[in-house]
């Protein structure tokens, strides 16, 4: 999602260039829902699976927005031109490690642009960008008839347990919100996504695990505003421009991947000065504190109060 607008200011910017992506099979649907590539190549775990097909394309340039190992061995094996951008993985550390904030205060979306300054390209501020397949386009109708009138899609899960808000405390939430909810996720996301809806009875929609991605970008399109913890789903919901409430528990919005451009009215929520905070760049299958300050610690009515505006 946060390569979107490299991506569409590459094809828009360069007369005649064709531009191809890789990424990993999962996230392939993504990848072509961000638009604007010519093909798309997709490895589920190794880039043997496609180099002899990349080799043969003969690029005249390769845009690392990665900048890992994996794409430097992409890089190696194609002996092309290319350039990346700075990952400010020494910068990272020293916030994690020693608390020392030496990271420059810009989103990972205008640092990505270093990558293409060398053709020319400029970032054109329309933000992040996703196309739904027509044929995945969730009709409201489907939903059940007290959510026509609108809802608030709240994103219950994330890719690590420290960056997720405790059952209860989306169950405390829910309970004080005065409208419809849909709950958003994936199938990970069911068993806790059940334990709320059984605590909420009518007032919830379950949608976690029911939709592709699509059709869960679709739910998340049409709601009103979005709750949403550091997830893709949050990105998606930057992509629509709406209004969104993010909840920020161990990692932290400082490392520049915070909502892109999204409704007028969208809020950050994290607990603040925590010394212990942020403890990993990405995140945890526990809180290695044991106490888990970062999420028991949000402040409930604070979410309500951006939920209203």
């Amino acid at each position: 999602m946060l390569t979107s607008p490299v991506v569409r200011c590459i094809k828009q910017q360069i007369p005649g260039v064709e531009v191809h992506y890789l990424t990993k099979h999962a996230f392939l649907p993504v990848a072509q829902a961000i638009g604007h590539t010519d093909k798309i190549y997709s490895i589920e775990s190794d880039i043997s699976e496609v180099i002899n097909e990349l080799k043969n394309e003969q690029y005249d340039f390769v845009v690392d927005l990665h900048h890992n190992l994996r794409s430097s061995r992409v890089k190696s094996a194609l002996k092309k031109k290319s350039a990346s951008f700075p990952k400010l993985n020494v910068e990272k550390w020293l916030l994690v490690n020693l608390k020392i904030n030496k990271l420059p205060a810009v989103h990972i979306v205008d640092r990505y642009f270093e990558a293409v300054k060398q053709l020319g390209v400029t970032n054109d501020g329309l933000g992040l960008e996703y196309h739904i397949p027509a044929t995945e386009e969730i009709d409201i109708s489907s939903l059940p008839s007290s959510f026509k009138n609108g809802y608030v899609g709240f994103v219950i899960g994330a890719n690590h347990y420290t960056k997720q808000l405790p059952t209860h405390k989306i169950i405390s939430l829910c309970k004080n919100i005065d409208m419809r909810i849909v709950l958003l996720g994936g199938k990970g996301d069911e068993e806790k996504a059940t334990q709320i809806e059984e605590a909420m009875s009518d007032k919830i929609y379950n949608a976690c695990g029911k939709y592709s991605i699509h059709g869960s970008a679709s739910l998340v399109k049409q709601a009103k505003k979005i709750i949403t913890h550091d997830t893709g789903l949050m990105h998606i919901a930057a992509a629509f421009r709406k209004d969104i409430i993010s909840v920020w528990g161990n990692t932290i919005p400082a490392f520049g991947m915070y909502p892109y451009k999204p409704g007028a009215n969208s809020h950050i929520v994290e607990v603040l000065g925590l010394n212990c905070r942020p403890c990993s760049k990405i995140g945890y299958k526990a809180c290695p504190k044991k106490h888990f300050k970062c999420m028991e610690q949000i402040d409930e009515l604070q979410v309500i109060k951006f939920l209203k505006q």
